[in-house]
């Protein structure tokens, strides 16, 4: 029924942003500059990952991920934009009962980008994951790094990109499996007028090192949300639903909802 749910708002979605009219105000300007991993203006997203049907017990798994994006002014032609990812789990413990709360490794990623980029805009530069996780359940136990690249294009209402990274572990626990994961998040976002949107950002994943029927994680699904003002503060938020429709068969989730929002500093 979830499956069939989902690909019901998919379609609708899909509907409504093919029958609408170029949005060009000001929430719309800031809604694609949202939009951009490598825009300069900083970003604090909090992103609320729901993972139902998780696990052989088909529990649920939470996952609070806080994600600043920081630019730096390098020179005149180059932006150092720092993007950091910091989950904080709730999730069912694997070897006992209950559930298990805290903080998993940290994922900070640097991209180097132009200040004065054409119509395709892009970044590259390193990885890492940081085995700081509050439990074993949480983390990998591993330094890791690798490369990361983002590239995308704004044309009209449009903001169509993605983000690949592969990450290797280079050291840390001896006891913990070696590290060789794939992640590709594409984004596709259409902007409406007054600073609402319609996006799809599945965060495909492939960890190369684990045994058949367990490497891929596949989202497939939609969200819409706006970018407006409470205050003086600016703020993105949006609701998203993905089906996975394909998802390792130890650790899988079935679906995920997620609740986002980005608090936004554009510069001024």
């Amino acid at each position: 029924m979830h499956r069939m749910l989902i690909r019901l708002f998919c379609y609708s979605m899909l509907f409504i942003f093919s029958s609408s009219v170029f949005a060009d105000d000001a929430e719309t300007e800031l809604a694609k500059k949202a939009e951009n991993p490598v825009e300069k203006m900083v970003t604090v997203p909090f992103n609320n990952n729901i993972n139902y049907g998780f696990g052989s017990n088909n529990n649920t798994q939470y996952i609070l991920d806080v994600k600043p994006v920081v630019p730096f002014t390098l020179s005149e032609n180059w932006n150092l934009i720092t993007r950091t990812i910091v989950p904080i789990a709730h999730q069912p413990n694997l070897i006992g009962r209950g559930y298990i709360n805290g903080v998993g490794d940290i994922n900070p990623t640097l991209f180097l980008s132009p200040a004065h980029p054409g119509k395709v805009v892009w970044g590259i530069g390193p990885a890492f994951i940081l085995p700081i996780a509050s439990n074993n359940q949480l983390g990998q136990g591993k330094y890791s790094v690798g490369p990361s690249f983002v590239i995308l294009t704004m044309p009209r209402s449009w903001v169509v990109g993605v983000l690949i990274n592969n990450l290797w572990s280079i050291g840390g626990e001896t006891s913990r499996p070696y590290v060789n994961q794939f992640t590709m998040q594409y984004f596709i976002n259409y902007n409406f007028p007054k600073g609402w949107f319609i996006t799809s950002a599945p965060v495909v994943t492939a960890n190369w090192a684990a045994t058949a029927h367990n490497v891929w994680t596949v989202p497939f699904g939609l969200g819409v949300g706006r970018v407006c003002n409470i205050g003086k503060q600016a703020l993105s938020a949006s609701i998203q639903a993905y089906d996975n429709v394909v998802t390792p068969k130890v650790l899988g989730a079935k679906w995920q909802l997620q609740l986002n929002v980005s608090l936004l500093f554009p510069e001024t």
